[in-house]
C-alpha cells in the first residue's frame, strides 16, 4: 500500500492506568511512519484528578488528543468521537475497553473506516462489571469485524460468545529487551539504596493493590516461608490500590514488621528488579501481565499462577514456574522449589531472556500491527 494509514488508539482509564497504557504510548512512538501514523486519543472523566496520559504522551513525543466525558451518560460522544475521526482523516480505529468499543463502532457505523479491538481480558471484580459489562462486552467484541486477543484463552472465551475464529487474532504483549536488561553492577547499589542487608532473599511482586491479584495470598505463603526457611527473606510489593489498608492490617497482624513492604507506585521498574532474586505473580485472573514480560526481560526468576495468557508468555517449566491460582500451599512450595534450586533459576531465566529477544520482542509487535492497520484500511 503506497499511503501512509493513519490509526487512532481510543482507550478510556481513570488515574494513571495500567500495563496497556505503556503498550499503547510505547507502540505509538514506535510504529514505521513510512506506514503507520498513530494518534492517541484518551477518553477522560472530567472528574479524574490523578489523570496523567496527556504528560506521559508528551513525554514521548507521540500525538495526543483527549475527548472529556462531561457526566456518566454523555449523549454527546458519538458525534464528538465522528467529528474528531474525519477532522484527523483516520482510516483505523483501535479501541481498548467496552466504552471506547461500543463508541467507535456507534461512530464507524456512518463512515467509511474500519474498527478493530483490543481484547485485553476482564478482570474487574464489581459485581455490575462481572453481571453487566463484562457480558455485554464480550457480546459486543463477537460481533466486530476484527478482534486483537492478548492471550488464547481470551480467543476462546469470545468464540464461546459466537466470535468468528478467522477474526480474532491472538497478538501476545512484546516488550522493549534494549530498555529492560539487567546489570549486574546495579544489583548491589540498588539493595543498598533499599536498606537490604547483603545476604537477605528478596522476593517482589507489581501489582495494583486489588482483590484479584491476591496479595493477601502472596503475604501468607511469605510468612510461612519466613517461618521455615534458613535464610533472611523480604517482600517488596511494588504498586497501589484499594486493597492497601487490608494488606497493612495483614502484615501487622502477621507480625512482619518491615520484612514485607508496600512500596506504592514506582516509576522505575527495572531498577527494582535490581534488588530481587525472585519475582512473583499470585493473580487469580489477568489478561497477559506486562509485569511477567518484564521480570523475564530483567532475567528475575518467575513463579506466577496460570491465569490469563501468563502461560502464553512465560512457558511452564520452560521460562518459569507456572502453578494453579487460589491454593497458598501451592504457591508457598512453588516459591521454595524455585529457591531451592539455583541451576533451575539460571537455565529458566535464561530461556526467558531469549524469548522475550525473539518472539516476544516489542519491536516485533508492532511491525504485526502495522501489517494488521495496512491490511484493514487496503480495499478489498
Amino acid at each position: 500500500m503506497s499511503r501512509v494509514v493513519h490509526v487512532l488508539e481510543f482507550r478510556m482509564v481513570r488515574g494513571t492506568g495500567g500495563g496497556p497504557e505503556k503498550t499503547i504510548l510505547l507502540g505509538a512512538r514506535a510504529a514505521d511512519p513510512a506506514r503507520t501514523r498513530v494518534t492517541v486519543c484518551y477518553l477522560r472523566a472530567a472528574d479524574d484528578e490523578v489523570f496523567d496520559i496527556a504528560e506521559r504522551a508528551r513525554a514521548l513525543d507521540v500525538p495526543y488528543v483527549e475527548i472529556v466525558e462531561r457526566r456518566t451518560w454523555d449523549t454527546t460522544l458519538v458525534p464528538r468521537l465522528g467529528a474528531l475521526i474525519d477532522e484527523l482523516g483516520i482510516d483505523v480505529v483501535h479501541s481498548h475497553d467496552y466504552k471506547t468499543d461500543l463508541l467507535a463502532w456507534l461512530a464507524a457505523r456512518r463512515r467509511r473506516i474500519a474498527i478493530v479491538a483490543t481484547a485485553h481480558g476482564w478482570t474487574g471484580h464489581s459485581k455490575r462489571e462481572r453481571l453487566v459489562y463484562y457480558p455485554g462486552h464480550k457480546w459486543l467484541l463477537a460481533r466486530f469485524p476484527q478482534v486483537i486477543a492478548v492471550s488464547s484463552e481470551i480467543k476462546h472465551e469470545l468464540g464461546r460468545w459466537g466470535a468468528a475464529a478467522d477474526r480474532v487474532t491472538v497478538l501476545l504483549n512484546g516488550i522493549d529487551p534494549g530498555r529492560f536488561r539487567r546489570d549486574p553492577s546495579r544489583v548491589s547499589p540498588t539493595r543498598d539504596a533499599m536498606g537490604i542487608r547483603p545476604d537477605a532473599v528478596v522476593l517482589g511482586a507489581v501489582g495494583r493493590l486489588e482483590p484479584q491479584k491476591r496479595f493477601d495470598l502472596l503475604i501468607d505463603a511469605f510468612e510461612t516461608l519466613r517461618r521455615t526457611r534458613s535464610e533472611p527473606l523480604l517482600l517488596l510489593i511494588a504498586g497501589e490500590g484499594s486493597a492497601r489498608s487490608a494488606l497493612e492490617a495483614q502484615i501487622a497482624r502477621l507480625g512482619l514488621g518491615t520484612d514485607c513492604r508496600l512500596l506504592g507506585q514506582l516509576s522505575e521498574i527495572t531498577a527494582f528488579h535490581h534488588a530481587l532474586d525472585l519475582f512473583v505473580q499470585s493473580s487469580d485472573y489477568e489478561g497477559t501481565p506486562n509485569v511477567v514480560l518484564e521480570a523475564m526481560a530483567m532475567e528475575t526468576p518467575v513463579v506466577a499462577t496460570s491465569v490469563g495468557g501468563t502461560a502464553d508468555i512465560c512457558r511452564p517449566g520452560l521460562d518459569g514456574e507456572i502453578l494453579p491460582p487460589g491454593d497458598v500451599g501451592i504457591l508457598t512450595a512453588g516459591i521454595s522449589r524455585v529457591l531451592g534450586d539455583h541451576a533451575l533459576r539460571v537455565s529458566r531465566t535464561a530461556s526467558a531472556r531469549h524469548r522475550v529477544e525473539q518472539d516476544l520482542s516489542f519491536e516485533r509487535r508492532v511491525r504485526a500491527l502495522d501489517d494488521l492497520y495496512e491490511e484493514m484500511a487496503t480495499p478489498s
